[in-house]
């Protein structure tokens, strides 16, 4: 396991000493590493070393202005009376293990509005609702979003199919919302199938078909010609 892996599974499991250690690692080999510094940042806080946690949160600010993780943890630090009471057996209810075909990370479209957006926090488990052909992004039964068109009809059909995936909140700004999708399950109808499709696999997918057409094409003309062949024979 990499030691990004390493270090993610230290938060979804809880250990956060690890995570400290690890973070500090990746950070040791990458200093603009953004995710590993709010990572490190998070495990400060819950262990309650809070001006370690707001050096972390300024650093990724220095590196990243916009960064939505980062501005809110800050503006909580600002007031002590607001920074949350994390407790140490906090876990983060998410995997962002990225696995190929059955993981993806997809930016929502037709968001909420920034007041309800502002709410959603990293690894917030939301929920997905097939709607008039279209799969929606739901919080507490709050609209958040509608995932785009091509991927969403996609995992509507493995859905019906008893197909089970989980989403999760992988960033939020407050025109941008970035969830990380999960296949938990799916049906052996579709188990060759994966249920992403990248960039590439999805062009050689169309080449395929391109070419599966125009083969269908010559041999359908190729028949047409032996017939006419044959009734000019006759």
């Amino acid at each position: 396991m990499s030691l990004k892996n390493q270090a993610i599974q230290t938060a979804l499991s809880g250990d956060w000493q690890n995570a400290i250690v690890l973070n500090k690692n990746l950070i040791k080999e990458d200093p603009n590493d953004i995710d590993a510094l709010n990572r490190l940042a998070l495990a400060y806080l819950i262990v309650g070393k809070t001006k370690d946690a707001k050096s972390m949160y300024q650093k990724v600010i220095k590196l990243d202005p916009l960064n939505p993780i980062a501005q809110r943890s800050l503006n909580k630090l600002k007031d002590k009376k607001t920074i949350p009471a994390i407790p140490k057996s906090y876990k983060i209810n998410n995997h962002f293990l990225e696995q190929p075909g059955k993981t993806k990370v997809i930016e929502l479209i037709n968001i909420a509005q920034p007041q309800i957006i502002e709410r959603l926090r990293t690894g917030l488990l939301l929920e997905l609702s097939v709607k008039r052909f279209k799969l929606f992004v739901l919080d507490n039964k709050q609209y958040i979003g509608v995932l785009p068109d091509d991927i969403g009809k996609r995992l509507i059909k493995f859905i019906k199919a008893n197909g089970i995936y989980e989403a999760f909140v992988k960033s939020a700004s407050p025109h941008k919302v970035a969830i990380f999708i999960r296949e938990v399950k799916k049906s052996a109808r579709f188990k060759d199938q994966p249920s992403f499709i990248s960039t590439l696999d999805s062009a050689l997918f169309s080449a395929k078909q391109r070419s599966l057409r125009s083969k269908e094409k010559y041999e359908t003309e190729d028949l047409q010609d032996l017939e006419d062949a044959s009734q000019e024979e006759e």
